[in-house]
């Protein structure tokens, strides 16, 4: 498994999950008032249905037994160097039995998703950087994982295991879940294996989750601790609704559950899960446009109320035109969904399956119109951009990034050719371009926008390990 470059790892690795973030730092805590006093009412409880689909339900066990085989422990470990104030002398090391590496370990859960194909659906988070992977069945087994891929901006990975003896969860309609539903979290927390907790679902569509990628969470009550990423959120007919993916506590992770669990929809992760199996990577669309959040003084600039929230178009790049929208237009919702903010069309575009269809509304000039248009993929290739880089492959900054710092902006270097033209410039995998000679961007689009024109001379300005220098492509 090839180790995520410096950049994601520093990144990423805290990002979130079963072992889990506490981003969440302002709360309001009201004290009890002594109220006067009222004749005794009877109080509403919330209550397990007594069937389902008609058929009754006195217990979760009988689903539960269906459930719980498909539901596994993910353990990881990652061979992690041991720096030393002597840098790498060996004397040193062995005059104080320092060794020179150290084996990490960590524990998460996954779900057998297909059992045909002994697939199984976990968070990249849980096997981010990690050397072995073993998988634990509910029977006792445990066999070695094979990666498949993974996406870390939304946070979901995809293993193979032998196809011997195992049981898959069906997958259900994640579209049709609503707040108040019951579901029930399986997974390993605190490595106790085979944990079930109980709750309702309390939002649907979440995305306002500080310091993480793409989301488009499910919330619940349902205890979700650490090692619980990765395992299931299933519905009372046993079907798979999400994976486990994120607590969240204002005291941290070790003070436990206070009711705001996320999951991952599996209609996302499945989508996810397709792409990974068709082409070994997840590839996004783009509208091809900078967008800025409305608020009441551009609101007033517009000539519009100064209630208006959306986002604003800032500049369409040379592919954007496609898109049919102009400069100066306020995106208010896409495909029915409200649009809010500049992330908030960011985060739509980024859930939404490569050439999709979308339908923009849109206040043009004061007016209301509808935009027709699709997301479209852009090259990674540099070849395809300038023939100066050549060998280099791109991809714009991981989401979690640009959510922890709104101001983050530049294009990532996945992967440089040996020998290719661009590393004989001295790109580098792992370097991040910040700026360029060629004209302003904020992502791999804008990049792509500015040396269209092949500029006579290309000079990149690149963050390597926190130092930064210019590059003269040749």
């Amino acid at each position: 498994m090839r180790a995520a470059p410096t950049l994601l790892a520093l990144v990423l690795a805290a990002a979130f999950g079963g072992f889990a973030a506490t981003a969440m730092r302002d709360v309001l805590q009201q004290p009890a008032q002594a109220e006067p006093a009222a004749p005794a009412t009877v109080r509403t409880l919330a209550a397990l249905p007594t069937a389902v689909d008609g058929q009754p339900l006195p217990s979760l066990a009988p689903m539960l037994q269906r459930v719980t085989p498909s539901v596994v422990s993910v353990h990881t470990k990652q061979r992690v160097r041991v720096n030393t104030p002597f840098g790498n002398d060996p004397f040193f090391r062995r005059m104080f039995g320092i060794p020179e590496e150290r084996i990490a370990e960590s524990l998460g859960s996954g779900v057998i998703v297909d059992a045909a194909q002994g697939y199984i659906l976990t968070n990249h988070h849980v096997i981010e950087g990690a050397d072995d992977v073993s998988i634990t069945l509910s029977d006792g087994r445990t066999l070695t994982a094979e990666f498949i891929g993974s996406d870390p901006d939304t946070d979901v990975a995809l293993m193979k295991i032998p196809s011997e003896r195992l049981s898959a969860i069906p997958l259900a309609d994640a579209s049709a879940l609503q707040p108040g539903d019951f579901v029930v979290a399986v997974g390993n927390p605190f490595g106790f294996s085979q944990t079930v907790t109980s709750g309702i679902v309390s939002a649907v569509g979440r995305s306002n989750v500080p310091g993480v990628g793409f989301q488009n969470f499910i919330q619940t009550d349902a205890s979700i601790n650490p090692g619980n990423s990765g395992g299931a959120l299933v519905n009372l007919r046993g079907e798979l609704v999400g994976i486990n993916t994120a607590s969240f506590n204002t005291r941290g992770s070790m003070a436990g559950n206070i009711g705001l669990g996320f999951a991952i929809p599996i209609d996302l992760a499945r989508n996810v899960m397709q792409q990974l199996l068709d082409t070994g990577e997840v590839r996004r669309g783009t509208l091809g446009v900078d967008t800025q959040t409305v608020d009441a003084r551009i609101a007033e600039g517009l000539g519009l109320p100064a209630t208006t929230r959306g986002a604003v178009v800032t500049r369409v790049y040379g592919g954007g035109a496609q898109s049919g929208l102009r400069t100066g237009d306020v995106v208010t919702a896409a495909n029915g969904q409200r649009i809010d903010s500049s992330d908030a069309l960011r985060n739509f575009q980024g859930l939404q399956p490569l050439d999709s269809a979308v339908t923009l509304d849109v206040l043009r000039n004061g007016e209301n119109t509808r935009v027709t248009t699709r997301l479209r993929a852009l090259p990674r290739d540099g070849a395809s951009y300038d023939a100066r880089l050549t060998g280099a492959t791109f991809a714009d900054l991981p989401e979690a990034l640009r959510r922890q710092n709104p101001r983050a902006r530049g294009v990532l270097v996945e992967r440089v050719a040996a020998d290719s033209r661009a590393y004989r410039s001295g790109l580098r995998e792992g370097d991040l371009i910040v700026a360029a000679n060629s004209g302003e961007f904020r992502d791999l689009a804008g990049f792509r926008d500015t040396v269209v024109e092949e500029p006579r001379q290309l000079v990149l300005q690149v963050s390597r390990r926190g130092r930064i220098g210019n590059l003269i492509m040749e």
